[in-house]
C-alpha cells in the first residue's frame, strides 16, 4: 500500500487518526506501507504531519525521504528510505536484502551531494524551515483565496500541506474547452501561465496549482487565469440566462 503524505497532488495532510487505520489494514492484509514522505513537515494547517514510521509495530513501514522539497534543492536528487518494522517482518523475508541489493546497481547522487548530506541535515537552522513554511502559508491562503472569485474552477479542499492544490474543472461554465489538457494548452498560449492538467495524475478535468512560488507572480498567474476564463465564459451566462 503506498500513501504520500503530505500529499502531491491536493495538498492534504492525513491524521494520526487516518494513519493508524491505514497501518491496521495493512496489518489485516499482510502487506507493507510505502510511506512517501518528501513533503514531510512542510505543513501549515491545523493538522500535524505525523511519519508513518511510527505504526511500524503495526505493519512493516518503508519511509521514503529526500532533500529536495523541505530543504528546497530539487535538481540535487538525493533521497533515502528509512525502514520501521520492529517485528523484522521485512528482514526475515529478505525485502531488506532485495532491496539493499538494488541500491548496489542503482545510480548513486553525485558524490558531492552525498559528502553534504550530513552538514545540511546536522546544521540546517530551524529558522530555515519557518522561514519556508511561512511562505507557502501565505502563498496557500492566497491561492484559496482568489480561486473562490474564479467560477469556472472550484477548490473543494484548502490545501494544509506540500505546495499544490488540485481544483474542479466546470467545464459547463465555459465555451470552446473540451477538457482539462485542453484548457491547460489554451491558458498557456493565450496567458503565459502554466498549470498541470489533472489527466496526467489520473484525474481528469481537474488541474493542479502550485503556489510555491512568490506571492506578487501568484497574484498575476491567478489574475491572467480570471481574464482567461472572462474570456472563454459561455455567452448565454454573461446574459443572465
Amino acid at each position: 500500500m503506498v500513501i504520500i503524505n503530505p500529499n502531491n497532488p491536493c495538498g492534504s495532510v492525513y491524521t494520526h487518526e487516518h494513519l493508524a487505520k491505514v497501518a491496521e489494514v495493512a496489518r489485516k492484509l499482510g502487506i507493507l506501507v510505502i510511506a512517501d514522505e518528501v513533503y514531510g513537515n512542510l505543513v501549515f494547517g491545523d493538522t500535524p504531519f505525523v511519519p508513518m514510521g511510527v505504526f511500524g509495530h503495526i505493519a512493516p513501514v518503508l519511509s521514503i525521504g529526500s532533500l529536495s522539497k523541505r530543504w528546497i534543492v530539487p535538481g540535487w536528487r538525493l533521497g533515502w528510505v528509512a525502514v520501521c518494522d520492529p517485528n523484522k517482518i521485512l528482514l526475515n523475508t529478505k525485502i531488506i536484502a532485495s532491496i539493499t541489493n538494488f541500491l548496489n546497481i542503482s545510480t548513486d547522487p553525485a558524490t558531492f551531494v552525498q559528502g553534504a548530506l550530513p552538514h545540511i541535515l546536522e546544521n540546517t537552522k530551524e529558522d530555515f524551515f519557518k522561514r519556508i513554511i511561512g511562505l507557502l502559508a501565505e502563498t496557500s491562503e492566497i491561492c484559496y483565496r482568489e480561486i473562490k472569485d474564479i467560477k469556472c474552477i472550484t477548490c473543494p479542499h484548502k490545501p494544509e500541506g506540500s505546495m499544490f492544490v488540485m481544483v474542479k474543472l466546470n467545464l459547463y461554465l465555459l465555451e470552446g474547452i473540451n477538457d482539462d489538457i485542453d484548457f491547460c494548452c489554451k491558458l498557456a498560449k493565450e496567458e503565459s501561465v502554466i498549470l498541470c492538467p489533472g489527466s496526467v495524475l489520473g484525474m481528469e478535468n481537474w488541474i493542479r496549482i502550485t503556489f510555491a512560488i512568490d506571492s506578487s507572480s501568484l497574484l498575476d498567474g491567478l489574475e491572467r487565469i480570471k481574464s482567461f476564463c472572462r474570456r472563454h465564459k459561455k455567452k448565454n451566462l454573461l446574459n443572465g440566462h
